[in-house]
């Protein structure tokens, strides 16, 4: 595949993506804001509690937080106890309201949460995912990426994170379905190629997320991966839109280019126009 037919395929999945923005939130990402809503975000002191007692855990939540979710704690298991704040008005005759301004701690309490291991029931909603078979393509990019003087490391301690990239060097999570890694493994390079000169510190978090999955998006669509709404879902958890997609599509194009050229995609592989 050409220059030419490369920046070609490029601009129709770059738009497609606008498409998709434009048309707002899709179902899956509603319903995985409406879930991840019903998790506290806990203390540093409750998170080292947590990990004491449960080192894997990844998804916390109290027996009736489960039950909202469709999900039952299994007969049997231990909770983890984690420290609850025990709250009182600092005005006795004003009327209860949790978002009270005028109410204090004044002690704690344990309190007893599960993680989702512990727990039997429906499947938590998930942000889409990137299907197919990437093939010879997977290799190709990770030499890619180490010929840029760029390590490529696995680890489990980045969990939930899929991937992450922090200035010549990726980390994946390990044990992802190909096409996924593929795609995380794409996301991270573009930070790696977009944002870490004098561009990062010209942009915010949100258009360097934006301009990365952008950059996945069209790489993957390009070899033949089925990306549904997970770039849509990802690129809208951090606020980007559409505007923001076309202000940052030559960084984009120049980016995925790179890429494509890189790891010699066919034509074959390429989306019919």
């Amino acid at each position: 595949m050409n220059s030419e037919n490369i920046k070609k395929i490029t601009n129709q999945t770059i738009e497609q993506l606008i498409t998709a923005l434009n048309e707002g939130r899709s179902e899956t990402l509603t319903q995985y804001l409406a879930a991840i809503g019903r998790f506290h975000r806990y203390s540093l002191r409750n998170v080292m509690l947590i990990a004491s007692q449960n080192p894997t855990a990844s998804h916390v939540a109290g027996f009736h937080a489960w039950h909202k979710l469709g999900r039952f704690v299994k007969k049997g298991e231990r909770g983890i106890m984690i420290l609850a704040p025990i709250v009182r008005r600092k005005n006795e005759s004003a009327e209860q309201d949790e978002t009270d301004e005028s109410s204090t701690a004044v002690g704690f309490r344990a309190a007893y949460v599960f993680d989702i291991s512990q727990t039997d029931g429906q499947e938590l909603p998930t942000i889409g995912s990137v299907n197919g078979e990437p093939r010879e393509y997977r290799e190709r990019l990770a030499k890619f990426v180490v010929e840029q003087g760029i390590a490529l490391e696995y680890s489990e301690e980045i969990a939930p994170a899929r991937g992450t990239s922090a200035g010549g060097k990726i980390t994946l999570l390990p044990g992802q379905p190909p096409a996924e890694e593929f795609a995380t493994l794409a996301h991270e390079l573009a930070h790696e190629m977009m944002h870490r000169d004098e561009r990062r510190s010209s942009t915010s978090k949100r258009s360097r997320e934006t301009e990365a999955e952008a950059v996945a998006f069209a790489v993957c669509h390009a070899i033949g991966l089925e990306t549904g709404s997970a770039s849509r879902d990802y690129i809208q958890l951090y606020n980007g839109d559409a505007a923001l997609l076309t202000d940052s599509l030559a960084h984009i194009q120049k980016a995925a280019t790179q890429i494509l050229n890189a790891i010699g995609a066919e034509a074959s592989s390429a989306p019919p126009a």
